[in-house]
């Protein structure tokens, strides 16, 4: 009977012991298991980064600068194209003939010598022009252009670099007296070929109380204007 009774104690006692230790079991199982869920948390925080496309987006960034240096260097190439086509400023600056177009012409009056007026032409462009044989003139409303003094003709034509001018003087009375009041001169340019007035005229007004005749006639271009004045 004792025996039966310390037998139900220290079965007692083992199951209470059994019992204790099962839910220490328990409770370090539910430990561990919350103890994993910041683990778990970590894990998908730095996964996170990893899903985007950084090198891609660099690759991007750096394809950009590369397309803009292509572009710089075919605009540049495009450019020096555009600044090799200034031949044609060359052949603005070509050689040429003396006309209205590109002179600016006047006429004076001089005191010596006496009854003659001084025409000038000075070159206005760009380039070289020549001022071949003698300026053609029309008085007023004359049907024939003033005649030429053969006499003043030059060993050499007058080339006139721009800025640079050629003369030619007129004598207003010839042979005789200027009894002719005129009020308007058309200055034409001769060709190369001297068959007749290339270009455009220069229209003048004469100096106030000009007067000419039948005989007035005007010597060939010169180089300077005393060379002129000497017809």
């Amino acid at each position: 009977m004792r025996n039966l009774r310390f037998r139900s104690a220290a079965t007692a006692a083992t199951t209470a012991l059994v019992a204790a230790l099962a839910l220490t079991a328990c409770g370090q199982t539910d430990a561990v298991g919350a103890a994993s869920k910041p683990d778990d948390a970590k894990t998908v925080s730095t996964s996170t980064p990893t899903s985007t496309s950084t090198p891609t987006a660099k690759d991007e960034a750096t394809d950009k600068p590369q397309d803009s240096n292509r572009h710089n260097a075919e605009t540049a190439g495009t450019s020096s194209g555009k600044s090799g086509s200034g031949s044609g400023s060359a052949k603005s600056g070509a050689r040429t003939t003396c006309t209205g177009g590109n002179t600016k012409v006047t006429v004076t009056n001089v005191a010596r010598p006496i009854n003659h007026l001084l025409v000038t032409a000075t070159n206005t462009g760009k380039g070289t022009c020549d001022a071949y044989y003698a300026p053609l003139l029309g008085f007023d409303d004359a049907q024939a252009v003033t005649q030429i003094n053969e006499d003043s003709k030059p060993q050499a034509v007058v080339t006139l670099a721009p800025g640079e001018s050629a003369y030619a003087s007129i004598a207003l009375g010839g042979d005789g007296s200027p009894d002719i009041a005129a009020y308007q001169l058309s200055v034409h340019f001769a060709g190369r070929a001297n068959e007749g007035s290339v270009g455009s005229p220069a229209n003048l007004t004469l100096p106030k109380g000009t007067m000419i005749s039948d005989t007035t006639s005007v010597s060939y271009w010169q180089s300077t204007m005393a060379d002129a004045l000497t017809w």
